[in-house]
């Protein structure tokens, strides 16, 4: 199962919690320095709508992906018709601040250490830019780092030949 920062490695039957579900998103949440925001500064930019559920004095609760922001920063390699489809699937998200995140769950390398690793680096991805891709290998190293050129955030759209080509590739040396 997909979380918003990668892919949990258990079975969807071994996850029988909400929280269980998130552990990557917590996990890279858990490794942000005090005070440090997660979000990328341009992703209030452009056509990008945030909501305030609990209140104005409070920090924003959702966030809703606009057409512009989608197609200049997360499918800008894509063919037109998958950022078309794309738009189709926008749904608002939670955004969890670091306390909510820090009571939620607790990470160790003996319960989640155990599964290898490969983080696939997209040098064009302009939602998470290469710097932060970097940063983030480095807070959790995984066991090899792959990059697809010519990739924006979905290289699963932008470069789908690549990306089968790489998980082949991983797939047979970890398996």
């Amino acid at each position: 199962p997909w979380s918003l920062s990668g892919i949990n490695p258990k079975q969807a039957l071994e996850i029988p919690h909400f929280s269980d579900y998130l552990s990557p998103l917590m996990e890279f949440m858990a490794s942000l320095p005090a005070g440090k925001k997660a979000l990328n500064a341009t992703i209030v930019q452009l056509d990008n709508r945030i909501a305030y559920d609990n209140g104005h004095t409070n920090p924003p609760a959702t966030l809703i992906l606009g057409l512009n922001y989608l197609a200049a920063s997360v499918y800008q390699l894509s063919p037109i018709e998958d950022l078309t489809l794309a738009t189709t699937l926008v749904r608002p998200f939670y955004l969890y601040s670091a306390e909510d995140v820090s009571k939620e769950i607790v990470l160790t390398s003996k319960r989640y250490g155990s599964v290898r690793r490969v983080f696939i680096v997209a040098p064009e991805n302009n939602a998470l830019k290469k710097e932060f891709q970097q940063w983030m290998i480095e807070k959790n190293p995984p066991d090899e780092v792959e990059q697809i050129e010519g990739s924006d955030h979905s290289t699963m759209m932008s470069k789908p030949q690549q990306l089968f080509t790489t998980l082949l590739s991983i797939a047979n040396k970890y398996s």
